[in-house]
């Protein structure tokens, strides 16, 4: 699969027919995946990142505290390519046992066991490329896991 980054145009806003102009056929899957991201309680916020120059979407899960204090945390990171669409999980080291013992498919596993720490930041990458919604319930699971952990 050739990568090649689309949004990378300030002055391009993330407007659904300019990512679908991006995605091709993969756009019935990022549908489909927006709709089940309200079903889990995600936002989905686009911003201009001057660092990696282009468009990132942040998944963030927002809620209440007892005191009514609002609260939010980042469950992933959306990137649109060229006929797909891929979707960064920052995993806790602390948490990769836990993680491992989820109940995902022997690939997601196997990204688990071999994902390596980043630098200093005490965090692993999951990747993952959609252009279908195939294994959309595996990252799921772990898009619940990630905003779970506060």
């Amino acid at each position: 699969m050739q990568e090649n980054q689309w949004l990378r145009d300030e002055s391009i806003e993330p407007s659904s027919e300019v990512i679908a102009q991006g995605l091709g056929l993969a756009n019935n899957a990022y549908v489909c995946f927006l709709e089940k991201l309200t079903d889990h309680g995600i936002v989905l916020n686009w911003r201009y990142y001057h660092d990696g120059k282009s468009w990132l979407g942040k998944g963030l899960y927002q809620w209440t505290t007892i005191r009514g204090t609002q609260k939010e945390t980042t469950a992933f990171w959306l990137s649109i390519w060229e006929g797909f669409f891929r979707i960064v999980l920052y995993i806790p080291e602390k948490c990769r046992a836990e993680v491992a013992n989820l109940p995902l498919g022997d690939e997601v596993r196997e990204k688990i066991a071999d994902a390596k720490q980043i630098g200093k930041l005490k965090f692993f990458p999951l990747i993952f490329d959609f252009c279908s919604e195939d294994s959309f319930d595996d990252v799921f699971v772990l898009i619940d896991f990630r905003k779970a952990i506060k």
